[in-house]
C-alpha cells in the first residue's frame, strides 16, 4: 500500500486505472457517492446542504507533492592563481544549498582593492568554470556587494544565501564588503582553508625564481635549501614564511576525490580509460583546458601526478606547490575522475595492466626539461596507444610565474599589503567548526 501511495504522489492522476481501486473502503465510497451527487444530482434528494459533510474525506486523499525550488547559495572573489583553498571554498560552499552561483570579480576591481591580478578574466573563468562543484559564473562582479547587485542577486538569479569565508573582507576605507548581505539576514559563513593563499603563492614565486633571461626562467634553490644554506636568522625567517603550511589529511584528500561521495567510482567494466600525467604545478587555465580535451578521448580520464624529487631531477627545482597542493587542484577538476599521487615518470606495460589504460596522451606545449633521458612514453607508443594532442592554451607555470616576475614590484607592494591583513587574521584567529 505504501508503495502505491509513493507512486501515485509522485506520477499519477487521480482517475488513472491503476489507482482507483484502492480508493475503494469507507472512505472511497462515501468520496464517489459525494463526486456523483455534486456533478450530477443523481441524489438529488439529500440536498445539497449535506454536501460538506463530505469535504473532510476527500481532504484525506493523498495530495502530489509540489517541487520546492533548489536552494542557490553566491560565493565571489578574484580567484587570481587558483589554488586548492578556493576550490575548498567553493565545496564548503555547495553543501550549504542545491546550486552554486560563482561571481569572478573584474580586473578594474581587483587593481583598486588589491593590485595587478595575475591572471586574465578569461584564464580564472577558466579555472573556475572547470571545478567540480560550481553550476553557473558570473563574470566581472562587483568586489562589493553593493545594494543593487545584492538585489540583482535575488531577483535576477535567485539567490537565496550569499557565502564568504570566515576571514575579514575589507574594503580600502575598511567596511566589510558583506555588510549588506549580513543586514538583511541572507549570508552566511564557511572556514577559511588553512595554509595557503594567492599572497603566500606570490612570495613562493618571487623566492624560487631569481631573474628572467633569454626568454627562460632561471631558477634558484628551492625554499627547503635556502632554509638550510642561509644562516642568518632575518633570512631564515623570511625564507620559512614561504613554506608550504598545508596539513594533508586523508578527509581532505577524500572530500575532493569525488564530490560528495564516500569513495572515488572505479571504471565501469569495458570503459575506455585515458591516462595523462604532468607536474600540474600552479594549476591554470592550460591545465584545465587539456584535462578538457583528454577526458573526451575517453570515458575514465586518470592523471599521474608527478612528486616533487621527480620534478626537481628533471628540471632543475622543486615545483611551486608541492605534491599534496598539486593533487587537489588536479582532483578538484570536474573532468578528473581519478589521480595517481606520485606517478612514475615513465609509463610501464604494467602500469598500463594495472590501471587498464586504453589511450596514454601529452599536450604538445610541455615545461622544459633540463636533463635529456628516456622518453617516458616509449612503451605506450610501442603498444600503439600513445596519442599528441594539441594543447588549447600556450599557457605553462614557468609563464604565469614570469608575469609576476616582470611586475616584481608591483607584486611585493601587493603582497606586503595583504600580508599585514592574513597575519592579523592568523593572531587573531580562533576556532571555527566546519570542513
Amino acid at each position: 500500500m505504501m508503495m502505491g501511495l509513493l507512486a501515485f504522489e509522485s506520477n499519477q492522476g487521480l482517475w488513472n486505472s491503476g489507482y482507483y481501486s484502492q480508493l475503494f473502503g469507507i472512505g472511497g465510497v462515501m468520496v464517489t457517492v459525494a463526486i456523483l451527487w455534486l456533478s450530477t444530482g443523481y441524489f438529488g434528494g439529500i440536498g445539497a446542504p449535506f454536501a460538506p459533510y463530505f469535504w473532510p474525506y476527500l481532504a484525506q486523499l493523498p495530495k502530489k507533492k509540489e517541487r520546492k525550488r533548489p536552494v542557490r547559495v553566491y560565493m565571489d572573489g578574484c580567484f587570481d592563481l587558483m589554488h586548492y583553498g578556493h576550490a575548498n571554498a567553493l565545496r564548503q560552499a555547495k553543501l550549504l544549498g542545491d546550486q552554486l552561483v560563482v561571481g569572478v570579480v573584474s580586473d578594474e576591481e581587483i587593481v583598486a582593492n588589491k593590485g595587478p591580478p595575475v591572471l586574465s578574466m578569461e584564464e580564472r573563468l577558466t579555472l573556475v568554470s572547470g571545478l567540480k562543484w560550481v553550476d553557473e559564473v558570473i563574470p566581472n562582479a562587483p568586489y562589493e556587494i553593493t545594494e543593487e547587485f545584492m538585489n540583482t542577486l535575488f531577483n535576477k538569479y535567485n539567490i537565496d544565501y550569499i557565502i564568504h569565508g570566515d576571514d575579514p573582507c575589507l574594503l580600502p576605507d575598511g567596511t566589510d564588503a558583506y555588510a549588506l548581505a549580513k543586514k538583511v539576514g541572507r549570508y552566511k559563513q564557511i572556514k577559511r582553508t588553512e595554509g595557503v593563499s594567492s599572497t603566500d603563492i606570490v612570495g613562493r614565486i618571487l623566492l624560487t625564481f631569481k631573474q628572467k633571461e633569454a626568454g627562460s626562467m632561471e631558477a634558484t634553490t628551492d625554499a627547503n635549501v635556502a632554509v638550510n644554506q642561509n644562516t642568518g636568522a632575518d633570512t631564515y625567517d623570511k625564507v620559512k614564511s614561504q613554506l608550504s603550511n598545508f596539513l594533508p589529511t586523508s578527509r581532505r584528500i577524500m572530500q575532493f576525490s569525488n564530490g560528495q561521495l564516500i569513495c572515488t567510482q572505479a571504471p565501469l567494466p569495458g570503459a575506455r580509460v585515458v591516462y595523462i600525467d604532468g607536474a600540474f604545478d600552479l594549476f591554470h587555465a592550460g591545465h584545465v583546458e587539456i584535462l578538457r580535451i583528454a577526458r573526451q578521448l575517453g570515458d575514465f580520464l586518470l592523471v599521474g601526478v608527478h612528486d616533487d624529487q621527480a620534478i626537481r631531477d628533471r628540471r632543475g627545482y622543486r615545483p611551486i606547490m608541492h605534491l599534496h597542493e598539486r593533487t587537489l587542484s588536479v582532483l578538484a577538476c570536474r573532468y578528473v575522475d581519478e589521480v595517481i599521487i606520485g606517478a612514475p615518470w615513465e609509463v610501464s606495460r604494467d602500469m598500463i595492466t594495472t590501471f587498464n589504460i586504453s589511450l596514454v596522451v601529452h599536450g604538445t606545449v610541455t615545461e622544459g626539461s633540463s636533463v635529456v633521458g628516456i622518453d617516458p612514453y616509449a612503451v605506450p607508443k610501442s603498444m600503439g596507444i600513445f596519442q599528441t594532442i594539441t594543447s588549447p592554451k600556450p599557457i605553462t607555470t614557468v609563464s604565469v610565474a614570469t608575469r609576476i616576475i616582470d611586475n616584481h614590484e608591483a607584486y611585493k607592494k601587493r603582497n606586503l599589503k595583504k600580508k599585514a591583513s592574513e597575519d592579523r587574521y592568523y593572531t587573531q584567529k580562533k576556532f571555527v567548526s566546519g570542513d
